[in-house]
């Protein structure tokens, strides 16, 4: 039997092997399946039917008539309402953890040794947290993930962030992070905020979201105990699974938000875009050279290279690269 790789979506292996089955021999019956989840069943005690009635609970298959034929679900769809299910359960799943904050009380006196030895560390008041996220930060060498709903951050916050955010951008790593929109209402927030992205942060900005959420690398998290007060501590995770159900809720919410640049505010208006910008734009994005650029687009080098500084300018573009970056994340392109 092939790798389960769909018990990710929460497809048992034995479920996985007959919906592939179906997928290989579109003529398969109920008697064919039946007989297969017989044959392949994870245990003796495995009931077929149970096997069946799995994979139509899924959606995987479905019974096509009297002739006992089976039509397996298209893969694409398949696998959008399974990933759907399989992310709204692991949202609840964990609002449940950070909600839990009485349990976590209760058993503090027991947990500790535990704790440890499954890889999860509970975090005591604001300097621990603040000193283990300095550390992690430091490390960080690939990627850090954060959902963050405040509404503003104060001077001192700002001035605490700023070297650790800059230091981690100019050596590569990769920031995104989903903050609510109320804080672009925050000047000094926005600020902060837009002066990220031009240094190559992803920002996004939702609606309304309660997660505290901090990944470093893809393999360790930081959630708080009590999502409202954060001074209560936080748990730091190192465990695969947790951290991988934890990096699951943080895709979802980045997929339901906005890029920061697509909503930023009035000011912008003033940064759209003309015509010929627009032009350049695309030009720069495909040409190889500017002599190209400006040679398809008419104008001089001279001028194209005037349109390419002022739509840099425009989109707070470090350089041509980040330029189409933003462009991207703004709809121009």
């Amino acid at each position: 039997m092939p790798e389960n790789e769909m018990a990710v979506l929460g497809v048992p292996a034995t479920d996985e092997e007959l919906y592939r089955h179906c997928l290989r021999h579109p003529d398969t019956t109920v008697e064919d399946l039946r007989a297969l989840a017989d044959k392949i069943g994870s245990s003796p005690e495995e009931d077929p039917d149970r096997c069946l009635e799995r994979l139509r609970r899924l959606g995987l298959i479905h019974p096509t008539g009297a002739d006992g034929r089976i039509a397996p679900a298209d893969p694409e769809v398949a696998v959008a309402r399974l990933m759907d299910a399989r992310l709204h359960a692991l949202h609840q799943e964990l609002q449940r953890v950070t909600q839990s904050r009485h349990v976590v009380q209760g058993l503090r006196a027991e947990q500790g040794e535990l704790m440890a030895s499954q890889g999860i560390e509970q975090l005591h008041g604001l300097d621990d947290i603040r000193n283990r996220i300095e550390d992690l930060a430091f490390f960080a060498r690939e990627e850090i993930l954060s959902v963050e709903p405040y509404t503003r951050l104060s001077a001192e916050n700002i001035a605490r962030s700023r070297p650790l955010d800059m230091r981690c951008l100019r050596r590569g790593v990769r920031i995104r992070n989903v903050v609510l929109r109320a804080a672009l209402d925050h000047p000094p927030t926005a600020g902060y905020l837009r002066e990220l992205v031009a240094e190559g942060a992803l920002i996004r900005v939702a609606e309304n979201i309660s997660e505290r959420i901090l990944v470093y690398d893809g393999h360790t998290a930081l959630v708080p105990v009590d999502p409202r007060h954060t001074a209560r501590g936080a748990l730091l995770a190192r465990s695969n699974g947790l951290v991988a159900n934890i990096i699951a809720l943080f895709e979802q919410i980045w997929s339901q938000a906005e890029p920061l640049t697509a909503v930023a505010g009035p000011e912008d208006e003033e940064k759209r875009l003309t015509g010929t910008e627009q032009r350049v734009l695309l030009s720069m994005c495909s040409a190889g050279k500017d002599e190209v650029g400006a040679r398809e687009l008419g104008v001089s080098v001279r001028t194209y290279r005037r349109h390419v500084a002022d739509i840099m300018q425009k989109l707070g573009a470090v350089n041509r690269a980040h330029a189409a970056l933003l462009a991207r994340e703004r709809g121009w392109l």
